[in-house]
């Protein structure tokens, strides 16, 4: 079996070797170092928000200009932010992750397909 590879003899592919294979770990760590960052800034952003709405009302309920008040520009900022951090997330998978993802996807199929 070869360690490019992952293949044994019968041409079926070991996946468990691929899953522990130092380019699918780089894979794995790299994606994981842009999302949980991500994730716990908008845990703690959302919670923040929740806290203020519910223990801060006075500070929430203040006006800006005319109707609009800070919860609801924090509330709309809660859409703002999720639609940065997924267009953040695509632009990032798109530079880091797909093209070695695409590398080990096209080296299991010539594998597969060497069988």
């Amino acid at each position: 079996m070869s360690d490019q590879t992952h293949a044994d003899s019968h041409g079926a592919i070991d996946y468990i070797a691929v899953e522990q294979s130092p380019r699918f770990l780089t894979l794995k760590r790299t994606q994981r170092s842009f999302i949980f960052p991500l994730a716990a800034f908008f845990l703690v952003w959302y919670f923040v928000y929740v806290l203020l709405a519910a223990f801060a009302p006075e500070f929430m309920g203040q006006r800006v200009w005319g109707d609009i008040t800070i919860g609801l520009l924090l509330g709309l900022g809660q859409f703002v932010t999720t639609f940065g951090i997924t267009m953040a997330y695509v632009s990032f998978a798109n530079r880091k992750l797909d093209p070695l993802a695409t590398e080990i996807r096209e080296e299991l199929e010539k594998a597969q397909g060497a069988a």
